[in-house]
């Protein structure tokens, strides 16, 4: 049996192919990722052109690194934008994960993000009272989204940044894309996150999917393999999104406190979330990330859709692990 990589630890189990069955393939770049899509159906398709629509349409609603994309606009103070639906999507995803995680996830954190050096704008040298002031700007009740399509910011220098959501979320659009053209059977991936509808009826299996171990930086290991179906996973981690101050030596990761206005190095490695849909996954496994790890077991016993896998350090520094039962039923033996 052939094994072979794509993206961030999908792993994909290809047998004998059945000649009633084809497996096409779309992989490219975006969202600053790669991504790899993979449908199966009973003859030769090729959706690239509308899979590439709905990255450029996503782009112009919510890159951060497109000056002219709405939420581009809508940060530098433009408050005459009629947001589309996929932005509406992503605004009430992220208002539900933010209430369930107690505001730990929150999407207006691109100012700070921006000062610590992970978004487009300017970094900034942050010393508390820096921080203490930008925290002004940061605060998911501090923004509303209106009746008519617009968006409303308290103070116009709330911005925001939905990269811990949007990801997950055009998955789920590429997923409503091969709905629509009636594929039953597809992995689509993108920087590492999934969404999964079927099986891989090539192999007759569900399909597998690979965790990274949090603690091999330099190439990769996976750390456990899924079968999922019907179903979208998500993973975070702070041990390959960082910066290092060239000058102190320091690193800083990648994920923000929204509460404290600081990057978190906490105890918590890595983070993975099984959900129904992706865009949810991205989102909680950004929260667990920033939360504690008895507030994200307390926060998954009240949320039956969501499965976890959190890789963590104890009081001691050695490395231990925690799942839910449901993510450790979906553990391939």
């Amino acid at each position: 049996m052939k094994q072979f990589v794509v993206g961030i630890g999908i792993l994909f189990l290809v047998g004998c192919t059945p000649k009633s069955w084809v497996k096409n393939q779309a992989a490219g770049a975006a969202l600053g990722t790669s991504y790899s899509i993979l449908y199966i159906s009973d003859g030769e398709l090729d959706y690239q052109k509308e899979i590439d629509s709905v990255f450029q349409v996503l782009n112009q609603s919510m890159s951060t690194y497109i000056p002219s994309s709405d939420i581009s606009r809508i940060n530098e103070g433009d408050s005459t934008i009629i947001v589309d639906e996929m932005f509406q999507d992503v605004f009430k995803t992220s208002s539900a994960v933010h209430k369930a995680s107690d505001g730990y996830f929150d999407p207006t954190v691109g100012v700070l993000a921006n000062a610590w050096g992970f978004g487009p704008g300017e970094q900034m040298d942050l010393d508390s009272l820096k921080v203490d002031s930008l925290l002004a700007y940061v605060g998911w009740e501090k923004v509303q989204l209106n009746k008519d399509g617009t968006i409303s910011k308290m103070h116009p220098s709330i911005r925001f940044d939905f990269n811990a959501v949007a990801k997950g979320y055009a998955i789920d659009r590429l997923g409503a894309l091969l709905d629509a053209k009636g594929i039953e059977n597809y992995l689509v991936e993108v920087g590492g996150e999934v969404l999964t509808k079927g099986t891989n009826v090539v192999s007759g299996k569900k399909w597998s999917v690979g965790i990274d171990d949090p603690q091999v930086e330099v190439g990769r290991q996976l750390k456990l393999i899924v079968s999922l179906e019907n179903k979208a996973m998500a993973s975070s981690g702070n041990y390959r999104k960082f910066r290092v101050d060239p000058i102190t030596g320091e690193k800083y990761v990648h994920t923000i406190n929204p509460k404290t206005g600081f990057t978190k190095n906490s105890s918590v490695l890595a983070a993975s979330v099984v959900a129904n849909n992706c865009a949810e996954a991205d989102a909680y496994a950004t929260a667990f990330m920033a939360m504690d790890l008895v507030d994200s077991k307390k926060l998954l016993e009240t949320e039956d859709d969501l499965e976890a896998y959190i890789i963590f350090l104890d009081d001691n520094g050695e490395t231990k692990e925690f799942m839910t039962p449901g993510f450790n039923e979906l553990i391939r033996n």
